[in-house]
């Protein structure tokens, strides 16, 4: 993982095509903005993980066997529910 300091309107480019800018910053909390193609998915991480879990769940056995084979990990967490 990079680790890099932004002051209040600076910014970070990912590639030729993705701009995060820090918007503000308080205490406890970062907003920060993200500019990128629509045809790029953007979620905060604990959304992500939910979809990821709910996809997980509808897949039938072949979805699941396919998945392995192609070098999909299932986090333990994802197993149980």
């Amino acid at each position: 993982m990079l680790v890099i300091s932004r002051k209040k309107g600076e910014a970070i480019n990912i590639g030729h095509n993705i701009k995060v800018v820090v918007v503000n910053y308080n205490k406890d909390t970062v907003k920060v903005g993200i500019d990128a193609p629509k045809d790029i998915d953007i979620y905060r991480a604990e959304i992500y993980q939910e979809i990821q879990r709910e996809n997980l769940k509808s897949m039938t056995k072949q979805d699941i066997l396919k998945a392995v084979k192609e070098g999909y990990t299932f986090k333990e967490k994802d197993k149980k529910k």
